[in-house]
């Protein structure tokens, strides 16, 4: 399975904010090839959890969406007459 590719600016980026976290963390550096090696581990082995979680959220909001709607359209139905006594 691929896993998540990331444009190179905002990878740049993201390795910049590795780096940045580890020195706030440890008070050690860590270098751009070591983070973007982080980077890689992260969106290949841990990434998927999240798009997973974001799958199954976004199913859930259709189904509510879904059921409204279905709602909705019930309320739109007319009385035909069979049910008049």
């Amino acid at each position: 399975m691929n896993y998540i590719r990331i444009p190179k600016e905002e990878k740049e980026d993201l390795i910049n904010k590795i780096q940045q976290y580890y020195y706030e963390q440890d008070g050690d550096e860590i270098g751009e090839l070591a983070a973007g090696n982080l980077l890689d581990f992260m969106l290949k082995e841990i990434a998927p959890y999240s798009y997973n979680q974001g799958v199954a959220d976004a199913k859930e909001v259709l189904e509510q969406k879904y059921y409204a709607m279905e709602e909705d359209l019930y309320a739109l139905k007319r009385p035909t007459g069979h049910n008049r006594r």
